[in-house]
C-alpha cells in the first residue's frame, strides 16, 4: 500500500505555552525559525511529493537529493571457511580458510545505501592513518561517496569488525577498535567538517555505533549546525543516555533500544507509543521510527495513534546492516520530498530487501521499484558483488551452484522447459541476464522488446529461478570468473567448443551441460513473424 493513508496523524509539534499556530501548523516559538523549517519535513501532511508520484517517475527524484552522514565508519571483513573437525588442542572447530572479503559499515554504509540508491552523500567520520583507513576512503570514493569530511587520526585504529563465517553461521567476530572519545582537536576538525559541508545538503543523519565519533559535543554542534538551515536531523542512536541526542528531529531506535533508553516495557503498540513519546519528550524530537526487525516500522509523534507499517521481507536471510538501510532510506525519502509516513514506507521497503540478503548489503533503484510495484524481483535480482559472496556460502555448505544466461526477451514455453531442467542440474539457479545495452549490441534494433526490469521480472516469477544478475558485456565471461558456478548450461544448439565461457568453468572443475531446445523457433523468429503480420494487416486495410 502506498499510502496517504499513512498521513492521518495530527499535527502535534508544539509544546504547551512555548507553541503558537500559523498556517494551522503549530510551531516551537523557543526553537526558531530554522528549526520550525526543519521540523516542516517531519509533518504528517503530505510532502511536496508522494509515493505514487516517485513511482510515476522512476524514483528519479532520489537521485537529486543529497544527505550528510556523521558518525562511524567501520570496515566489515569477513572470513570464509569450511569446518570438518575439531582442534585437538580444545574443543572448537578448526575452519580452513578458503577467502575473505569485506564490505562498509557503520556509518560508511548509511553512506553507501544513500549512493546505491542514486542519491548522493558525503561523509563525516574518523579513521585511523593506517592501511585499512586508505582502503576505506579509496572504496567510498569508488562508490562516489564524498570523503572530504573523512579525519584521520594518529594512533587510532580504523574500526574492523572481522566476522569468521561457515556453512552459513557465525561462528566468531573479532573487533579491532578504539572506543573511547575522538581526540578535542579531531572533534574539532569533525564540527569544521559538518560546517563545511552540510550547506549543500538536505537532510543530515547522525550513525552512532559508540565508537568515539558522535560526542555530546559533536552532536550538538551538528544539530546546531544543521537547524540554521532549516535541515532535519535523524539519529540511530546507541546506548542508553538519549539525552545527548536532544534537538534532534527524529530518532530511530530498535525495540530494545527504546526499553532501555526509557525503562518501559514496549511489549505492545500501546506500550510502543508511550515509551516512543517518552523519548519524544525527554530529546524534544518532531517524531521517532522505531525498527521492529520482522515486525516492520512504527512511526511515533508526540500525539495520535502510532502508526505501524509491516515488514515486507518474505524471507528474512540476515538482518545485518538493515537499520542502516532503513536510516538512508528514510533520509533520502526526506531529502528527496517525501512526507515522513511515506519515506517510512520506503524505508520499511528497502529495509525488507536487505534481510533477504547476505551480509551488509544496499538496495538498487530497481529493487525498491520492484518492491513497491508488489513484484518478485526484487528479491531475485543482485549484484555481482553480492552474489559472489552468496553463492560461496552456498558452497561451502554444500549446495551445487547452476548457471545460464541469456536475453529471455519474449519468454516462451521453450525458456520455461530449458530453466526447469537446468534448475534439475543442481541446487539454486542464477541467471545472468543481458541488459539492454548488451542486448542491442547483440541483436540490433528493435531488440529488446521487453526492457531489462520487465523481463527481470518476469523471470522472478518463475519459483525455479533462485538468483538474477545482469551484465553489460556481450558475454557472461567475466561474470563466470566471479560467481564460478558449479555447472555452467547452454542448449544443444551450440557445439560444446563453441559454448562461451566453457574454460573458464571447466579451469576450476566446473562442468558444462548442454539441454535440448523444445521450442525450435527462436525469439528473432517471433518478432520477425510478428512483424511480419502486422504489415500484412496494415497492407490490407
Amino acid at each position: 500500500m502506498l499510502a496517504r493513508s499513512f498521513a492521518n496523524s495530527p499535527n502535534a509539534l508544539g509544546r504547551g505555552k512555548t507553541t503558537e499556530s500559523r498556517g494551522g501548523t503549530p510551531v516551537n516559538l523557543k526553537k526558531g525559525r530554522e528549526h520550525r523549517m526543519s521540523r516542516s519535513l517531519l509533518l504528517p501532511s503530505q510532502g511536496p511529493l508522494t509515493l505514487q508520484e516517485l513511482l510515476a517517475r522512476d524514483l528519479r527524484p532520489l537521485a537529486g537529493a543529497r544527505v550528510l552522514v556523521v558518525g562511524d565508519p567501520i570496515v566489515d571483513h569477513y572470513l570464509w571457511g569450511s569446518v570438518e573437525r575439531t582442534t585437538p588442542e580444545a574443543p572448537v572447530p578448526v575452519v580452513r580458510h578458503e577467502r575473505e572479503s569485506s564490505a562498509l559499515g557503520g556509518a560508511a554504509n548509511v553512506a553507501h545505501n544513500i549512493a546505491a540508491l542514486g542519491g548522493r552523500a558525503d561523509l563525516v567520520g574518523v579513521v585511523g592513518r593506517d592501511e585499512e583507513g586508505a582502503r576505506l576512503r579509496r572504496t567510498l570514493r569508488e562508490k562516489k561517496i564524498g570523503v572530504g569530511g573523512l579525519i584521520a587520526e594518529t594512533g587510532r585504529p580504523t574500526t574492523v569488525k572481522t566476522r569468521v563465517i561457515s556453512m552459513g553461521q557465525q561462528l566468531l567476530r573479532i573487533d579491532r577498535e578504539e572506543t573511547a572519545p575522538v581526540s578535542a582537536r579531531t572533534a574539532d576538525r569533525v564540527i569544521e567538517a559538518v560546517r563545511r559541508l552540510v550547506g549543500r545538503c538536505g537532510v543530515v543523519v547522525l550513525s552512532d555505533y559508540a565508537k568515539g565519533t558522535l560526542s555530546a559535543n559533536v552532536i550538538a554542534a551538528a544539530v546546531r549546525a544543521a537547524h540554521e538551515r532549516g535541515l532535519p536531523v535523524l539519529a540511530d542512536p546507541k546506548g542508553r543516555d538519549y539525552a545527548r541526542y536532544g534537538g534532534c528531529d527524529l530518532l530511530t531506535p530498535n525495540r530494545r533500544e527504546m526499553a532501555l533508553a526509557t525503562g518501559l516495557p514496549v511489549s505492545n503498540e500501546e506500550e510502543m507509543g508511550r515509551a516512543g513519546r517518552e523519548l519524544i519528550r525527554r530529546c524534544r524530537l518532531g517524531a521517532l521510527v522505531a525498527t521492529l526487525s520482522e515486525e516492520g516500522l512504527a512511526v511515533i509523534r508526540p500525539r495520535g495513534k502510532v502508526l505501524r507499517i509491516p515488514a515486507r521481507a518474505p524471507e528474512v536471510f540476515d538482518r545485518t546492516g538493515a537499520g542502516d538501510t532503513t536510516i538512508a532510506t528514510l533520509a533520502l525519502g526526506l531529502a528527496a520530498g517525501l512526507s515522513l509516513e511515506d519515506a517510512a514506507v520506503l524505508a520499511n521497503h528497502a529495509g525488507g530487501i536487505v534481510c533477504g540478503k547476505l551480509g551488509v548489503a544496499t538496495v538498487s533503484p530497481a529493487e525498491l521499484r520492484g518492491a513497491l510495484e508488489g513484484g518478485a524481483a526484487a528479491n531475485k535480482v543482485r549484484t555481482a558483488d553480492e552474489l559472489k559472496i552468496l553463492l560461496a556460502n552456498l558452497q561451502t555448505a554444500g549446495r551445487k551452484i547452476v548457471f545460464t544466461n541469456g536475453c529471455f526477451d519474449l519468454l516462451h514455453p521453450g525458456h520455461i522447459h530449458f530453466l526447469h531442467e537446468a534448475k534439475r542440474l543442481g541446487d539454486v539457479l542464477v541467471v545472468g541476464l543481458n541488459t539492454d545495452r548488451s542486448v542491442r549490441a547483440l541483436k540490433g534494433p528493435p531488440r529488446p522488446i521487453l526492457a531489462q526490469d520487465e523481463r527481470a521480472a518476469i523471470l522472478s516469477a518463475l519459483e525455479v529461478v533462485d538468483h538474477i544478475v545482469f551484465f553489460d558485456d556481450l558475454t557472461p565471461e567475466a561474470l563466470l570468473r566471479e560467481l564460478r558456478p558449479d555447472v555452467l548450461v547452454k542448449g544443444r544448439n551450440i557445439p560444446e567448443d563453441q559454448v562461451v565461457g566453457r574454460e573458464i568453468v571447466q579451469s576450476y572443475g566446473g562442468r558444462v551441460c548442454r539441454l535440448p531446445i523444445l521450442h525450435p523457433a527462436t525469439v528473432t523468429d517471433l518478432v520477425e513473424s510478428i512483424v511480419g503480420k502486422s504489415r500484412k494487416a496494415g497492407s490490407a486495410s
